[in-house]
């Protein structure tokens, strides 16, 4: 950072755009090529160089355009870039897209702009190329008039058409970051004002410019034409990247936008669901939506989740069961209690990651950056070098093939096939993985995925249901059954552990009255503490008992025959003494055999780590084919596991729905949370499966490699078209083929580069994870 912004983050200064103070925070600054930028509060970018400029974006925009109130525009190659109206990107040029589609959205403004250029100038574009190929018939004895009438049919194609490339180039220049327009402003300005001089004063060429018949050749139909071609190919670029968005707008369009609320006069009215509160009691009809995230209260429902989930199946909901808004309950009537609105609900979850991801950079696109920030003065440099080439050392008329060949070179070259070449992948990506119940938190988590070889897994919640149920209780001498049952519920009541929730149901069940702890404190993976009756209890695994100093050996036997089983059991102590044993048994889930099957056929090594005991873990591991199990490890042992694999060389993915699985989640090359996890859980991962099924790991990684080839074929097709287009364009193949590549031709490649890589990426999107 130079003098002159050191001196703005310590002195607020004004945008003389929108007359907006520029934020002196360090932290909502970005560098770029080696300037700082600023925003300022209306949500602009001021860039700072020797001396502070005004909006890069705003002044860069190419025609006026009404926002979206409240909305946020960004590029999809500069995703840092934000801005409060659409535009243009102060680094790449391109047109800004808004960070959270909306379904309301009309269309690009810049696409509407550019399609009245292009078919407004299209017939004059076609009659100047006419005219440069057969207007010798018409104009024989008279080729200046030719030219006057090339230059007053190409005129408004280049200066109206033609003119946001022209605005474009020149803030590329002034802003010190060269991109595709530069070389296109650069190309079609080499052409006009080249032809306009030919035009008026032929006479201040040297003789070696003279084409056949003596006379010095004019480009006017190259201008207009490649105007034109460019425009068109903005065109198609434009309505290919608009379809990036159309799996966010797919699962906004899944909301309804009315629910049917019951008043407390039992009276029932349709109310838009910006009225709904947490705590109303909402009816849904056969063949409606679930209007918000709740409880079913009343009623019994087959719900179809699979626009969320992607599982296929419905699931039957009955009272005390959680439903998803947009989802589709299918048969009978429900009435739910409304618990999560507007931005809270599932749904909007899932849009806000799929936003997030989209606007991600993958590190496979660190190599194209590097590229492109030199490309642009590579391009130029090789023009230059084609020109005098062709000057000095090529045939005659050598200053006319040397600028139309450098013409050629600069507008063949697209550094914007380059920037769009994973972008698009994984806009697509993310898209079709949230139709599937997948939502990847960024594109490096995608790009991770296909190289996992190591799967760690929890027990509880991930391999089985999360949903256990009491199973058996053992008191220990001098303590009464009902009693252990009371104490154990009534410390657990502020536990989240689905373990806990059994146990206070089944006490809830037996009408038991529990009371309130007047302290409670919770070791994840370990147990409960916690003072009830001015009782210290303690309540866990073996390891708390240790801790605790309770000796727990003598119903150790019973808790073996338990676990073996493939039940949990938690030891209580009250007042440092045993009290007694409770065992809860948790199910496997019905999707859990064919999940891991699926997996290990994927070549996986799967590892079980838990923190119930390892009989039970051990029980439960050898009913699904898990050779390598870790019982009753703490969080720290499960991401001591996750770093000595990762020192192994192994590259680790771990699966799991608890507080206690979130160190493990973080520091594993891809964390998987369950999303009937907790929230602790699901902020840790990479990877969120909505319904917490494990089939859609597989099913994620099978789209993770469809991705990563995807971006690789992106990247592989940018490099060998500038590498095989500009030569080309250079007229290297000239003395074995006697060809020249016209810079008309040149714009068709340059336009369909960019469609092409948007297109490839588009694919992404019917493929089946």
């Amino acid at each position: 950072m130079d003098s002159q912004s050191r001196a703005v983050k310590d002195k607020p200064f004004t945008d003389p755009v929108c007359g907006m103070k520029v934020h002196a925070d360090p932290a909502r600054s970005v560098t770029h090529a080696g300037h700082e930028y600023f925003f300022c509060s209306a949500g602009c970018m001021a860039k700072f160089r020797s001396n502070p400029q005004s909006c890069l974006d705003r002044a860069a925009t190419p025609a006026p355009a009404v926002p979206v109130e409240g909305a946020i525009y960004t590029c999809p190659m500069h995703p840092e870039i934000r801005n409060s109206a659409p535009g243009s990107c102060p680094l790449c040029g391109m047109a800004l897209e808004p960070l959270m589609p909306a379904l309301d959205d009309g269309e690009n403004p810049e696409l509407v702009d550019f399609r009245r250029r292009f078919w407004w100038t299209l017939p004059l574009s076609v009659a100047v190329f006419g005219l440069a190929m057969f207007g010798h018939l018409l104009f024989a004895e008279g080729i200046r008039h030719q030219n006057i009438v090339e230059l007053v049919l190409s005129t408004p194609v280049v200066l109206w058409a033609g003119w946001p490339f022209f605005v474009r180039c020149v803030h590329s220049v002034r802003n010190g970051s060269p991109n595709m327009w530069t070389l296109i402003g650069a190309g079609i300005a080499a052409a006009y004002g080249y032809s306009l001089v030919a035009t008026f004063a032929p006479g201040w060429f040297p003789p070696t410019f003279a084409a056949h018949g003596g006379r010095v050749g004019v480009y006017y139909e190259a201008a207009a034409v490649i105007v034109s071609l460019t425009l068109l190919g903005q065109i198609l670029e434009l309505r290919a990247r608009s379809q990036t968005s159309a799996a966010i707008k797919s699962l906004l369009g899944l909301a309804p936008r009315t629910a049917r609320r019951i008043r407390a006069d039992g009276a029932e009215e349709d109310v838009p669901l910006t009225h709904v509160h947490v705590g109303d009691a909402l009816r849904v009809r056969p063949g409606e939506k679930v209007p918000v995230d709740g409880m079913v209260a009343e009623g019994e429902s087959a719900v179809d989740e699979s626009m969320l989930t992607g599982e296929p199946m419905p699931v039957t909901k009955r009272p005390g069961d959680k439903v998803i808004g947009a989802t589709l309950n299918t048969s009978g009537s429900l009435v739910i209690h409304a618990e999560k609105i507007g931005s809270a609900t599932m749904l909007s979850h899932i849009v806000q990651l799929v936003a997030q991801a989209q606007r991600s950079r993958a590190p496979m696109q660190r190599i194209a950056d590097v590229v492109a920030g030199y490309f642009v003065v590579i391009v130029i440099a090789i023009a230059l070098l084609t020109l005098l080439g062709w000057g000095f050392f090529g045939p005659a008329p050598s200053w006319v093939f040397g600028f139309v060949n450098a013409v050629a070179v600069l507008i063949i070259a697209c550094p914007c096939a380059l920037g769009l070449a994973t972008p698009m992948s994984i806009m697509a990506a993310t898209g079709r993985a949230a139709t599937q119940g997948m939502l990847f938190r960024d594109a490096a988590a995608i790009e991770a995925l296909h190289k996992v070889d190591t799967l760690v897994v929890d027990k509880t919640g991930t391999l089985t249901e999360g949903k256990p149920a009491f199973r058996h209780l053992v008191a220990a001498p001098g303590f009464d059954e009902a009693e252990v049952l009371r104490l154990a519920a009534s410390i657990d009541q502020g536990s989240e552990h689905p373990l806990a929730h059994a146990i206070v149901a089944e006490a809830r069940r037996r009408g038991m009255a529990l009371e309130k702890p007047a302290s409670f404190e919770s070791s994840s993976g370990v147990g409960v503490r916690g003072v009830v009756s001015g009782r210290r209890l303690a309540l866990g695994n073996t390891a708390l008992m240790d801790a605790e100093q309770v000796d727990w050996h003598g119903l150790a036997s019973q808790a073996e025959a338990l676990r073996s089983e493939g039940a949990s059991v938690m030891y209580l102590a009250c007042d440092a003494r045993l009290a007694g044993l409770l065992a809860v048994s948790d199910p496997i889930k019905a999707s859990t055999f064919e999940a891991l099957e699926g997996l290990c056929a994927a070549g996986l090594t799967v590892i079980m780590a838990s923190g119930d005991g390892l009989t039970t873990a051990q029980s439960v591991a050898r009913k699904l084919g898990i050779t390598e199990v870790h019982g009753e490890v703490t969080p720290q042992d499960k991401l001591l596991l996750v770093e000595r694999l990762q020192k192994e060389g192994k590259v680790v993915a771990m699966a799991g729905d608890g507080i206690n699985d979130a160190p493990a989640l973080a520091r594993a090359d891809v964390g998987i949370a369950m999303g009937s996890g907790t929230d602790v859980a699901i902020n840790s991962a990479h990877l969120t499966l909505v319904k917490g099924d494990l089939r859609a790991i597989a099913r994620a990684r099978a789209l993770s490699f469809d991705t990563v080839r995807n971006m690789r074929q992106n990247l592989g097709f940018a490099f060998i078209y500038n590498a095989l287009g500009i030569p080309l364009a250079a007229g290297l193949l000239y003395p074995l083929t006697g060809h020249l590549l016209s810079p008309m031709i040149a714009a068709v490649a340059m336009s369909l580069s960019s469609v092409s890589v948007i297109s490839n990426a588009l694919r992404l999107r019917r493929t089946s994870p």
